[in-house]
């Protein structure tokens, strides 16, 4: 039986008053995006579909899931290989900062946001693909392997 909050697993006593590690930052990271890719994905299939198909931005929307959705697991796939290096370093940050910033503005501007948030897109993307290419790098120095 729990008597206290703090006997929770989870509650937000015992989350503050441990030390996160990097690893556990980027779990939780790549499991809120995953979560809220999934959520928003549905709420854009059925609450916000007539609005979406209204404003021609259904595939708008769609692109922000997918590319939310990939890159959460990218970011899960890097913890879980638990590669060293430059490479492997950066590559979760990038995928880290790139998913609100192209598929956040994506949302925003699927829901008829304003027009200035479209050059941040790009921003994201940009992000994605250093991180992409980090990994690559990652890759090239990975144990044996040469490219």
């Amino acid at each position: 039986m729990i008597k206290h909050q703090k006997d929770l697993l989870f509650s937000p006593a015992s989350l503050l008053s441990r030390r996160m590690t990097k690893t556990s930052v980027l779990l939780l990271i790549a499991a809120s995006y995953g979560l809220l890719a999934v959520v928003l994905g549905a709420f854009g299939a059925h609450a916000l579909d007539e609005r979406l198909l209204a404003l021609g931005t259904k595939a708008v929307w769609d692109t922000a899931v997918a590319y939310q959705m990939w890159h959460a697991l990218a970011i899960l796939l890097l913890v879980a290989l638990r590669m060293k290096g430059p490479g492997s370093r950066l590559a979760p940050y990038c995928f880290c900062w790139g998913v609100p910033l192209f598929s956040g503005s994506l949302y925003w501007l699927a829901l008829d946001g304003p027009r200035w948030l479209g050059p941040i897109t790009p921003l994201g993307g940009l992000l994605f693909v250093a991180g992409w290419a980090a990994l690559i790098v990652a890759a090239c120095n990975y144990k044996d392997n040469s490219c």
